[in-house]
């Protein structure tokens, strides 16, 4: 709201609701700006104003960054016919606003960022800034010594046309490993441990870029981020 906007506008902004549904709203003296109850629907409100709907205090409409600790069995879409979506998990006004900065398998658990800033997402998800995005895999046999090697030099993956680019392999125990790869090609950690003739078995996200899941977060929650972790991306 950097210039003035009618006050129906900015309520369905940031409540969910129609614009026919906010201008019903204000004409039942549901809606106050600044402590004043305000009827008119095409008042125009200033970004510095103080809107409430039923007493209750509205957010100021702008970008949002959030990160959710994904569960098994959620896919990284918007809408899905078959399965719940990561949305599905979030409680906040306007979801369809909000896309995946970095999406998961359905299988896949751990961090998943949403934003409605699309600068700031495509920083995230494009290659070119070398976002890293760090897993922990759990393997069906033991993880050769050899693996860390050819997880630095790059690996070939069947139908591909250059290797992948160099990433980090940790080898955690005999069968459980941290990988940190610099792109995202499809099921990329999956695939390039198949390259190497092991399966993945589980894997979790645990950071994208210096924004580490947050340890306190169940499966299936979400917080917003702090200033501090979107400016990493920035």
């Amino acid at each position: 709201m950097a210039s003035p906007i009618r006050l129906d506008k900015a309520v369905s902004q940031v409540t969910g609701l129609s614009r026919s549904d906010a201008k019903r709203a204000a004409k039942a003296q549901r809606i106050s700006v600044n402590d004043q109850v305000v009827t008119d629907p095409t008042v125009k409100v200033q970004a510095s104003d103080s809107l409430c709907l039923d007493g209750v205090p509205l957010l100021k409409p702008g970008p949002r960054y959030i990160m959710l600790n994904k569960p098994m069995g959620y896919v990284s879409a918007t809408k899905d016919p078959k399965h719940p979506t990561v949305l599905d998990l979030i409680e906040e006004p306007n979801t369809g606003r909000l896309h995946i900065a970095g999406r998961l398998d359905i299988d896949t658990t751990g961090l998943v960022l949403l934003t409605d800033d699309g600068q700031w997402s495509h920083k995230v998800t494009s290659p070119n800034h070398h976002c890293a995005k760090t897993y922990h895999a759990q393997l069906a046999d033991k993880i050769e010594a050899m693996a860390v090697a050819k997880f630095a030099k790059g690996i070939w993956l069947n139908s591909e046309r250059r290797r992948t680019r160099p990433a980090k392999l940790q080898i955690l125990l005999a069968n459980e490993a941290r990988v940190t790869i610099g792109e995202g090609r499809y099921h990329q950690v999956k695939r390039m441990f198949a390259a190497l003739g092991n399966k993945v078995l589980a894997l979790h996200r645990e950071k994208i870029g210096d924004i580490s899941l947050d340890e306190t977060l169940g499966e299936g929650e979400y917080r917003f981020l702090t200033p501090d972790e979107i400016a990493s991306v920035k």
